[in-house]
C-alpha cells in the first residue's frame, strides 16, 4: 500500500514547488500593484480627475506595449514595433544590472558598484568598436566580451579589499562608482577619448564606433530592438541554471546564507566570494556595451538614466532571482518606455521611476507582506483530517490455529 502514496508525493512535488515560488513573488507582486495604485492617485489629485489619470496609464502601456487602436486603424506595424523596441532596448540594460546585483547578493555581497562596472564597460566598448577594424558579427562581440573583462576587472577590488582587509563592499563600491564617473566623463571623454572635431561642429562624447560593432537590429529599422535584448533573456536563463543547476553555484548560494557553516563544511567561500564579484561586474560591463553598442553609438557625454543604481531596484523586486529579475526588468522596461506617452496628458514622464522607487520601498517592507498573508492563511478554513484507515485483523494465534486443525 506504500506505493500509491509515494506515486501521489512525486506527482505533488512540482505543483508544490510552483506553490512555493508563487508564495515567495507574492511580496513583490503586491508592491508593484500597491506602488501603481499610489501613483494613479497621485495623478488623478494633481490633475483632478480620476480619468485622466487613467488616461496617462493607458497611454504609458501603449508606449511599451504598442498602440494597437492606431494599428488597428492604420495597419501599420510601427504603431508596435516602435514601443516594443524601447520597452526592449530598456529591459535588456536593466536585466543586466539587475542579475549584477543579484549574483553578487545570492554569494552574500551587496554589489552598489554596478554603475562604475557599467562605465568602465561602456568606454571599453565605445573604444573597442571605433578603434578596431574586424568583420561584422566579430566585432561586436569582441566589444561585448571586452567589456564584460573591464567591468569583471573594476568588481575585484572590493571583493580583494573585503577578503584581505576587511573593508565592506557597499562602501569600497560606492567609492569606486565616482571613481570609474570621475575618469571617464570628467578626463577620458571630454579629454583623450573625445570625439574628432569635424569643420566647425563639436561632437560630444567618443567617436563613434564602426558599423562593423554595433549589434544588429531584429526589426530592421522599424524598431530600436536589438541583439542586446535576446542576449539578455539568455543571459538571465544561463545565471539560473548556474546559480541553481550547479556545484558552484550551490557553493556560491551556501556561502551567501551562512559562510562560516560553508567554509566548515570545505567551500572555499574566498574564491566564490571573488567569482561572484567577478561575473557581477561582467553583467554590468556588458549592460555598458548594450548601451553603447544598441542605441548610442558612442560614449555620449554622459551616461544619462542610472541603470546601475535601478539595477538595485530590479534585483530586489525580482527577488535576486535570475527569472525574477529578468521579469521585473522587463516591466520596468515597459513602464519606463511609455513614460514619455504620458506627457501627452501632461503628466511627467518621471512617474515610472517614481512607481520603481515606491515598489522597492514597499518591497523593502516585505515582513509586513509576510506577516498579513502569513495571518490570512491561518485564517483559511482547515481542510477536514483525512479518515482513519480501518484497522487490520488481528493475526491468528498458534492457539486458534491448533484448535482449528
Amino acid at each position: 500500500m506504500a506505493e500509491p502514496n509515494a506515486t501521489v508525493t512525486e506527482a505533488e512535488a512540482p505543483r508544490s514547488r510552483l506553490a512555493e515560488a508563487i508564495w515567495a513573488s507574492l511580496p513583490s507582486a503586491l508592491s508593484v500593484g500597491l506602488s501603481l495604485l499610489i501613483c494613479l492617485l497621485m495623478i488623478a489629485v494633481t490633475k483632478g480627475s480620476l480619468s485622466l489619470a487613467g488616461n496617462a496609464y493607458l497611454e504609458m502601456l501603449r508606449g511599451g506595449l504598442g498602440d494597437w487602436d492606431a494599428f488597428s486603424e492604420t495597419g501599420s506595424w510601427t504603431q508596435l514595433t516602435r514601443p516594443w523596441g524601447e520597452a526592449a532596448t530598456k529591459a535588456a540594460i536593466l536585466t543586466f544590472t539587475g542579475l549584477s546585483v543579484a549574483v553578487a547578493y545570492r554569494a552574500g555581497l551587496f554589489n552598489i558598484g554596478a554603475q562604475g562596472q557599467m562605465t568602465v564597460g561602456a568606454i571599453t566598448a565605445a573604444v573597442l568598436g571605433a578603434k578596431m577594424s574586424l568583420p561584422p558579427g566579430l566585432h561586436a562581440a569582441v566589444c561585448v566580451a571586452g567589456a564584460a573583462a573591464a567591468g569583471g576587472a573594476y568588481a575585484v577590488l572590493p571583493a580583494v579589499l573585503k577578503l584581505r582587509r576587511g573593508v565592506h563592499e557597499v562602501i569600497s563600491t560606492i567609492m569606486l562608482n565616482w571613481i570609474a564617473v570621475s575618469l571617464v566623463e570628467n578626463w577620458l571623454v571630454v579629454g583623450p577619448l573625445r570625439a574628432t572635431a569635424t569643420g566647425v561642429n563639436s561632437i560630444s562624447g567618443t567617436d563613434q564606433i564602426l558599423p562593423t560593432a554595433v549589434l544588429p537590429r531584429l526589426l530592421s529599422d522599424s524598431s530600436r530592438m536589438h541583439a542586446g535584448f535576446p542576449l539578455a533573456l539568455l543571459a538571465a536563463f544561463a545565471t539560473w541554471v548556474w546559480l541553481f543547476r550547479t556545484r558552484l553555484g550551490f557553493e556560491t548560494r551556501a556561502m551567501g546564507q551562512n559562510a562560516e557553516a560553508a567554509r566548515a563544511a570545505g567551500i572555499p567561500s574566498a574564491r566564490r566570494a571573488v567569482q561572484a564579484m567577478v561575473l557581477a561586474g561582467a553583467l554590468a560591463g556588458v549592460a555598458g556595451s548594450i548601451l553603447v553598442q544598441g542605441t548610442e553609438m558612442r560614449f555620449p557625454a554622459t551616461l544619462g538614466a542610472p541603470y546601475g543604481f535601478d539595477g538595485i531596484a530590479i534585483a530586489l523586486i525580482g527577488e535576486t532571482h535570475p527569472l525574477g529579475v529578468g521579469a521585473s526588468a522587463l516591466l520596468f522596461g515597459i513602464l519606463r518606455a511609455g513614460g514619455t506617452r504620458m506627457q501627452l496628458l501632461g503628466v511627467h514622464k518621471s512617474f515610472p521611476e517614481l512607481i520603481q522607487g515606491l515598489a522597492l520601498l514597499f518591497v523593502a517592507g516585505r515582513l509586513i507582506w509576510q506577516w498579513a498573508l502569513t495571518r490570512r492563511q491561518k485564517r483559511a478554513p482547515a481542510a477536514a483530517p483525512p479518515a482513519p484507515a480501518a484497522p487490520a485483523p488481528p493475526a491468528p494465534t498458534a492457539a486458534a490455529a491448533g484448535g482449528g486443525a
